[in-house]
């Protein structure tokens, strides 16, 4: 009984250390959309240097679930817990790789045409959004709402496209154009990964893959 419950702990922490890590990746999203129009390179530069906490947490996850696996004899259920645990971290320190990949526009770049800028900046809080409500979903095992967040990531294609389509900035400063395309593409891939965490979710919630069953 007492093992039964230090690995249930285990497991919780396993958990709890995930909720971390989306945590600190929606705050890399957060700030790698800010810093696009910064005056200045400072915030570019710390949130470069901050992905390497991002890669030392993913580290730290897949390690643990090595050991759980290991140590331990899950069942079915717990094991689902472990495969969803290491493909979301997998996919959540993508997700900051992407985000640091701005901040490295940022570097090169200073966007401040409103058009491209706003639409930016809305990929990126639409991300976030689904971000904050996958959590919720997951916490109240809430399916339908997990579908719903899959589907939006067409929202942030859709601005990914309009943005790309745009071909008016590239007449005033073709770089700056190229840049900013490029930080829609990082937010577009954002989007996906969030979209790839929805599905190891479901997955986790209802051990079945939602490709095969949904799509």
């Amino acid at each position: 009984m007492v093992i039964r419950e230090k690995y249930e702990g285990e497991l919780n922490a396993l958990i709890s250390d995930l909720l971390n890590l989306g945590g600190e990746v929606y705050y890399m999203i957060e700030k790698s959309v800010s810093v696009l129009n910064d005056e200045g390179k400072k915030n570019a530069r710390e949130l470069i240097a901050y992905d390497k906490k991002i890669n030392q947490m993913e580290h730290d996850i897949n390690e643990k679930v090595v050991m759980l696996i290991t140590k331990q004899q899950p069942i079915a259920t717990d094991l689902r817990v472990m495969i969803s645990a290491l493909k979301i971290a997998s996919e959540l320190e993508r997700m900051a790789d992407n985000s640091t990949n701005i901040a490295q526009i940022r570097k090169k770049a200073l966007i401040t045409d409103y058009f491209i800028l706003m639409r930016l900046k809305t990929m990126g809080k639409l991300a976030m959004l689904m971000m904050k409500d996958l959590e919720t979903a997951v916490k109240n095992k809430d399916i339908l709402l997990i579908k719903e967040i899959i589907d939006r990531d067409k929202d942030i294609d859709d601005l990914y496209k309009e943005i790309n389509n745009t071909t008016y900035l590239i007449d005033n400063d073709p770089f700056i154009a190229a840049q900013a395309h490029l930080a829609a593409r990082y937010l577009e891939r954002i989007g996906d990964h969030i979209t790839n965490i929805s599905e190891s979710c479901y997955y986790y919630i209802t051990g079945k893959y939602y490709e095969t069953i949904e799509k």
